[in-house]
């Protein structure tokens, strides 16, 4: 029996031990649903709240039930730390690190290569390891490969390492880990075989394909298409602005059509970690082959000014109230990046506040999911959404549109409103009439 078949045994006997390096929005549930299935799973951070939040049977991440975490914990099948020593007794490891961008916008692989070296450090014989962390084509066989065989172990032949991006869309009730389709693309056909088999075990699809090269870059088209589309909705927001109609109307009437037309919604800017950073991977790997990725680039340029337009809005929505942005009491409601999640990566309400306060308002700002951040240096705390606070400001932003806002009651209230997300649609016009700004 062959090195790959002697493993898939042990995968069906639940003998691998899994390891996932990285316990954020994509490592977390990862190790939920390995550990649900069977596997003994231990999540290395190097955060030690995260670490002790799961240990003590608890989620910080909206999309994982912390009951889920509490019985895995008691059942001694999920447990986290920050030794990286215990990759020595893990079978496959799963890379699930941050890969955000530098100030200059080129991609910055510290993290993936600080839990590369640690594994290496560690590297055995029969070792699975899978890198999800989205990054640039070619970083699995130009980066994370040859540390990796610094050990004197070969990739594909002692080890086995694939790319497989991960597709998590946090908030998402209808699409989890297990029933969103599985890319993987391995250093060679054993590497790809044995890390979909794994995958396997706990997602219903899995899709194979060529090489790492190939897995990577089908994470920055899925990215770079929703980018482009939402900028080029964006751009008809502020043509549909110039010319006096509804983009909200031509959107929905648009999407009448059964063919030949997905809808894409405007909005105050792009956050997340995926899609305003992950095309720009993309755009860096070509440029460094003297090629210049034009949609990418504008996509980035029109999606980044969203924010300044947003302020432009409510500057104009207060002028008709003769009143300026300086000195003005404003209300930002939702500075989650998206609705029904506490995750604020690159939200674009953060700058909107920024903005606002460097015009020289008075800015709080609400949010069910966010009790408390960090905004501009300086720790704010969620305002207490009352009939009270919406009357005392002068213009209320919607920037995230949770579903449990009461759009009514915020509309009934507000002396002004500017709605970046069309959230007030169902409201009665009565109510809103003369006081609402559409983005």
């Amino acid at each position: 029996m062959g090195k790959v078949e002697e493993l898939k045994k042990k995968i069906d006997r639940k003998e691998l031990k899994i390891g996932i390096i990285g316990l954020g929005y994509v490592g977390l549930p990862l190790a939920v649903e390995f550990a649900k299935a069977g596997f003994d799973t231990v999540g290395i951070d190097i955060d030690p709240k995260k670490v002790y939040t799961i240990n003590r049977g608890e989620s910080y991440i909206p999309d994982v039930p912390s009951d889920e975490v509490k019985q895995l914990v008691e059942m001694q099948k999920l447990k986290a730390t920050q030794d990286y020593s215990e990759i020595e007794a893990i079978d496959a490891i799963f890379v699930c690190v941050p890969t955000p961008l530098s100030k200059t916008k080129d991609p910055d692989m510290r993290f993936v290569i600080q839990a590369v070296k640690s594994i290496k450090d560690r590297l055995r014989e029969g070792h699975i390891i899978s890198l999800e962390s989205t990054t640039y084509p070619g970083t699995t066989e130009e980066i994370v490969q040859p540390i990796l065989e610094e050990s004197g172990l070969k990739a594909g032949k002692d080890f086995y390492l694939a790319f497989s991006p991960e597709r998590i869309d946090p908030g998402n009730k209808k699409f989890t880990v297990k029933n969103t389709p599985k890319v993987v693309g391995g250093v060679n056909p054993d590497s790809t075989e044995i890390v979909a088999y794994l995958y396997s075990q706990i997602i219903n699809e899995v899709v194979k394909v060529s090489s790492p090269k190939a897995a990577e870059m089908t994470k920055l088209l899925e990215n770079t298409f929703r980018s482009v589309n939402i900028a080029l909705v964006n751009e008809f927001a502020i043509m549909c602005d110039i010319l006096g109609i509804d983009v909200w109307e031509v959107i929905d009437a648009a999407s009448t059509k059964p063919f030949g037309f997905m809808k894409f919604y405007p909005g105050p800017g792009i956050g997340g970690h995926c899609i305003p950073i992950d095309p720009l991977y993309l755009s860096w790997k070509l440029k460094t082959l003297n090629y210049n990725a034009r949609f990418i680039e504008l996509a980035s340029e029109i999606n980044t000014n969203m924010p300044r337009y947003v302020v432009q809005k409510i500057a104009d929505a207060l002028n008709e109230k003769q009143k300026s942005i300086k000195g003005s009491k404003i209300l930002i409601l939702g500075i989650a990046y998206k609705k029904d999640i506490n995750d604020l990566r690159e939200s674009p309400a953060i700058d909107i506040i920024r903005l606002l306060e460097e015009k020289g308002a008075y800015v709080e700002y609400n949010d069910p999911y966010v009790p408390n951040a960090m905004i501009n240096g300086k720790m704010r705390e969620s305002a207490n959404l009352t009939k009270e606070l919406l009357e005392s400001f002068d213009c209320v932003v919607i920037t995230t549109d949770h579903s449990n806002y009461d759009y009514e009651f915020i509309a009934r209230h507000a002396k002004l409103i500017v709605d970046t997300k069309n959230a007030l649609k169902k409201v009665p016009m009565d109510i809103k009439e003369g006081k609402l700004y559409k983005l």
